[in-house]
């Protein structure tokens, strides 16, 4: 179900694009919108990985810098039969995680120093298991593409309230705004926030899936459940200042780096927490998992 709803999310975002890309030009629009897209979008995946990691001052690490961090790593890794990531740690008090990258083959997961400090190692087991979803799903490539169009269209708004004529497409015989000034205005403003929910949206759907798919990897998700309590408390005691200044990566943490984030609504880019643990605690009693030990304990 959840991958239905991000190809439909997908699909409306495209089509939404492509409206705003006619709304400026007709057909003429489209294609020029089409190239655009596309040319940001392979920009986006050949660089985004860099882009981020180098955003957060992200410092790769190794079995002898980190041992235990990567160790963990390295062990759901095998465990998930999947390629090992490489690894690194951010140098912030807010304890978070992300995972980036095109494909399986080239991943980077990254937790923060706060992180490592306050959970305990199931608990970071926990979380990592769900970036390696993230990784697993190609989620980290589906919410690139989505933060890319996003992106694009509310340039295109822009464009199409500064620079659209306003006479209507049937003068122009290739389209055009059919609205004109009170149209810009509406695309400038319409356009740019109907992506921003679709992207929330299918971020949100990516979530609870990496939670799921995450606890079934590290073997316990009431492991992964403690750790999202610790997190989103912390994070609302924690300012994340490299997230603040950078609002549009915030989709890529697993609990909002941001404030003022509370609730499971339209403008939140994460699932209530509440929310997700009582999905994690109800996948744990479908697994018959310890409420109290995973299979992790030769960390501890």
């Amino acid at each position: 179900m959840n991958y239905a709803r991000t190809a439909l999310l997908l699909a409306v975002m495209t089509a939404l694009f492509l409206i705003v890309g006619y709304f400026i030009g007709g057909t003429t629009g489209v294609a020029i919108a089409f190239v655009v897209a596309l040319g940001m979008n392979v920009f986006s995946y050949w660089n985004s990985d860099k882009m981020v990691l180098s955003m957060y001052g992200a410092r790769q690490v190794d079995e002898s810098t980190a041992p235990a961090f990567y160790g963990i790593v390295r062990q759901l890794a095998q465990r998930a039969d999947m390629p090992m990531p490489r690894v690194y740690i951010i140098d912030t008090p807010q304890p978070n995680a992300f995972a980036t990258g095109r494909n399986p083959d080239n991943a980077a997961v990254a937790a923060t120093t706060g992180l490592l400090r306050i959970l305990s190692h199931e608990e970071i087991a926990g979380v990592m298991a769900h970036e390696l979803a993230h990784v697993r799903n190609r989620d980290t490539l589906i919410m690139t593409i989505t933060a890319t169009i996003a992106g694009a269209i509310g340039m295109l708004a822009n464009f199409a309230f500064f620079f659209t004529p306003s006479h209507n497409s049937d003068e122009q015989g290739n389209g055009g705004n059919p609205l004109g000034f009170v149209g810009g205005l509406l695309m400038m403003i319409l356009a740019p926030l109907a992506a921003s929910l679709v992207q929330m949206c299918i971020s949100r759907s990516r979530e609870y899936e990496a939670d799921r798919i995450g606890g079934i990897i590290c073997g316990n998700p009431l492991s992964l459940a403690s750790a999202l309590q610790k997190l989103e408390t912390a994070a609302h005691q924690v300012d994340n200042m490299a997230a603040e200044r950078n609002p549009a990566t915030a989709h890529l943490f697993i609990v909002n780096p941001l404030h003022a984030r509370r609730g499971d609504n339209l403008f939140s880019t994460h699932p209530n927490t509440e929310n997700r643990v009582a999905a994690l605690r109800a996948l744990a009693a479908e697994m018959g998992a310890s409420t109290t030990r995973g299979p992790w304990g030769n960390y501890v």
